[in-house]
């Protein structure tokens, strides 16, 4: 399927293939995985899409980047309906983060009704979506941020905010069902004792996750490292959360694609809340 790109997501991911190539080896390369724009043409078969249909989604992870463009191809099923209730640039915002929130909330915590969850980090791209996620499955949601964040993340419908420069988080927070990680380091290996028995850690980072597991066998508890997939089943759940009005991105900034420099410094700079975005085609959102 071909879509003519309306915005883009910008991950920390991005960064990170920029710097380092990564899955797409040497440079030039296109970056970007998350997109929401029209539909241009289709292929052979196609049955979910028509030419002029608003769809957002996620390209195959990790090596189906191209999203910083003005067009870009794509499997069909990688792709949902854009909710109405987005603009291209909140639709662009959700796919990746809000993808590892499902995954991890949904289909590996098997979050219900009425659990205790932790989110860490609950501000960023990923915490605030899974906030939403999670009140939205019925749980009792508590989330770490600081300062002036605490007030947005309150704003997402927490039930209690720890600032977790003033306060010691597992002091705080205990009888944990599910605790989502987007930290790592020391907050991630002392998250764990947060966990009543049984309790259940998914985090995206994968960087010292042997220890991870060792300590949860030690508290019998689960850990669980997940890495993101490109998910049609997934963007459908999403999507009816945002069209229910009971999920919605936060943008941090959009930016030109010809700015796109600028958008990976926000993001990078560990001071955003939510996503920046980079609008492409046409330009009808300007820089917030």
């Amino acid at each position: 399927m071909l879509a003519a790109v309306h915005a883009a997501g910008v991950n920390p991911t991005d960064g990170q293939h920029r710097r380092l190539g990564l899955f797409l080896g040497e440079p030039p390369f296109t970056l970007g995985w998350d997109v929401s724009g029209v539909v241009e043409a289709v292929g052979l078969g196609v049955s979910l899409f028509e030419v002029g249909d608003e769809v957002f989604g996620m390209l195959p992870y990790p090596n189906g980047a191209g999203a910083y463009a003005e067009y870009v191809t794509g499997p069909v099923r990688a792709f949902a309906p854009k909710p109405a209730e987005l603009s291209h640039a909140e639709a662009a915002a959700l796919p990746m983060a809000g993808l590892v929130a499902w995954q991890a909330l949904v289909d590996t915590a098997d979050l219900r009704p009425g659990q205790r969850v932790l989110v860490l980090g609950a501000a960023g791209g990923i915490g605030h979506l899974a906030m939403q996620v999670a009140k939205a499955r019925g749980a009792y949601v508590i989330g770490t941020a600081s300062g002036d964040k605490c007030g947005l993340v309150r704003g997402l419908g927490a039930d209690e905010v720890i600032d977790y420069r003033t306060a010691d988080v597992v002091k705080e927070a205990h009888g944990i069902d599910v605790v989502l990680d987007v930290v790592g380091g020391k907050v991630r290996l002392r998250a764990l004792d947060s966990l009543r028995p049984g309790g259940i850690l998914v985090s995206s980072l994968p960087v010292d996750f042997d220890e991870v597991t060792a300590r949860a066998a030690e508290l019998g508890v689960r850990a669980k490292n997940l890495v993101i997939e490109h998910d049609r089943s997934g963007m459908t759940g999403l999507a009816a959360l945002a069209e229910a009005g009971r999920l919605r991105p936060h943008v941090a900034a959009t930016f030109p694609l010809t700015e796109a420099a600028k958008a990976h410094a926000l993001a990078e700079s560990g001071g955003a809340t939510g996503k920046p975005v980079l609008t492409v085609h046409p330009q009808t959102e300007s820089r917030s």
